[in-house]
């Protein structure tokens, strides 16, 4: 009996103590969470160093860093079309000193176009908040006979399978922009795809290829009046700041068409809500600033506006839109 009652008190005493540690974490976590950052954050970015992307999170981490009162490291992860770096964030210790940019094709797209990417972008990272939009713009060679999307689809309806388009790479959101269009004009083009703007956009001026399909940023020096492009649309549902002369495809002819390069920030699965909190919040500060905007402006960009949830809501649209196009098409990048 007198052993029965140590046992029952001993059980006692053990299950209080391990009530006391689990609060006494608790408290630790809360406490951790409310004092963060205590330390520079480290923002990876999965694309080279100097592409618009990486300009956008440069210029996001500027503007964030006075919010959190610590700096925001920016730290290049290249590799996998942006599948390498966006894993590394995903598997990264979860108490907000590690976030990520990751993007259209990162969160919404790839996981179409190759077998294994390494991560699951609808539930292995938390959406903070969308950077900027950019809308794709369709070209023509200054001295091409066509002025408009009509004489466009006109001359590729008549022959179909004649006609070919440029894009910056297979699987890109340029390449993407030009299959849809393919698909809701119902017409048949040849893809060309090229590495890079830099090389997609001579083959067009030269006439080697008919078409050009790029991120408007990277085409704007060509477009000016008395350049060697001749803007045909722009992609988004509105007319572009930066371009503001350029009709949309909707305003062109294909009502409903709307296509933007997008990217956002992102921080590993189960980094603890209140340092989500703060993430946002500085994200909101960062985007209502007049010189951010004029920055993003400069490139063509619009600053975003969905945070949280939302973002995660408007994956989830992009990803059935994509996903529905790209399997349709048995478009492939591995």
């Amino acid at each position: 009996m007198g052993w029965s009652i140590q046992w029952r008190t001993a059980l006692r005493a053990a299950r209080f103590s391990s009530v006391a540690a689990v609060a006494t974490l608790a408290l630790s976590a809360a406490a951790s969470a409310q004092a963060w950052p205590e330390r520079p954050i480290t923002l990876i970015v999965p694309f080279p160093p100097g592409g618009t992307t990486d300009l956008f999170a440069r210029t996001i981490a500027q503007h964030m860093a006075p919010a959190l009162g610590q700096s925001i490291v920016v730290e290049n992860k290249p590799g996998a079309a942006g599948n390498l770096g966006v894993a590394a964030a995903s598997r990264a210790q979860a108490d907000g000193y590690t976030i990520v940019l990751g993007s259209v094709g990162t969160q919404t797209v790839n996981q179409y176009l190759y077998s294994n990417i390494g991560f699951n972008p609808a539930t292995g990272l938390v959406p903070l908040g969308m950077i900027a939009s950019t809308p794709n713009v369709m070209a023509v060679a200054a001295d091409s006979p066509w002025r408009n999307l009509d004489d466009v689809m006109k001359a590729v309806k008549k022959d179909p399978g004649k006609y070919s388009y440029a894009s910056p790479g297979v699987g890109s959101s340029v390449h993407l922009t030009g299959a849809y269009f393919e698909s809701a004009a119902g017409l048949q083009m040849l893809h060309v795809p090229f590495k890079g703007s830099s090389a997609a956009i001579p083959a067009v001026i030269g006439g080697q290829v008919d078409i050009l399909m790029d991120n408007l940023p990277s085409s704007m020096s060509a477009l000016k009046p008395g350049g060697r492009l001749r803007g045909i649309a722009v992609t988004s549902a509105e007319r572009s700041p930066a371009a503001p002369d350029l009709p949309t495809m909707a305003e062109a002819g294909l009502p409903g068409f709307e296509v933007t390069a997008w990217s956002g920030l992102y921080a590993p699965r189960g980094t603890p809500a209140p340092v989500v909190d703060k993430l946002i919040a500085a994200m909101r500060q960062a985007l209502k600033s007049p010189r951010l905007q004029q920055s993003l402006a400069q490139g063509g960009a619009t600053p975003g506006n969905v945070f949280g949830a939302d973002l995660a809501a408007f994956e989830v649209k992009e990803r059935a839109k994509w996903g529905k196009l790209i399997q349709s098409r048995g478009i492939k990048a591995d």
